[in-house]
């Protein structure tokens, strides 16, 4: 069998790639959390845009659409939490 490219299908789906970013943002609020420096939220907030991107891809993309609901809520809090984060800082 061919291979068609070294990526799985699954990492080029668009609501995997949300699902991803999600991860990825929650992972750098957990290490703002742990190292509250302006570095590491503006690595948070960065992620939340790409994620923010890759969440209106999987919405046209118009599939799992349940899941692209939860993970959009989850970037909700994540970005709430970043934004308390640095008004914290900011004080």
């Amino acid at each position: 069998m061919a291979k068609h490219s070294d990526t799985s299908w699954k990492q080029d789906h668009p609501s995997t790639l949300f699902s991803n970013s999600v991860l990825k943002a929650d992972r750098l609020l957990k290490h703002a959390k742990l190292h509250p420096e302006e570095i590491a939220l503006e690595h948070a907030f960065n992620q939340i845009k790409h994620a923010e991107n890759a969440r209106f891809n999987a919405e046209q993309y118009g599939e799992h659409l349940d899941i692209v609901q939860q993970n959009k809520e989850s970037l909700e809090q994540i970005k709430q939490q970043l934004h308390e984060m640095k008004d914290d800082m900011n004080r």
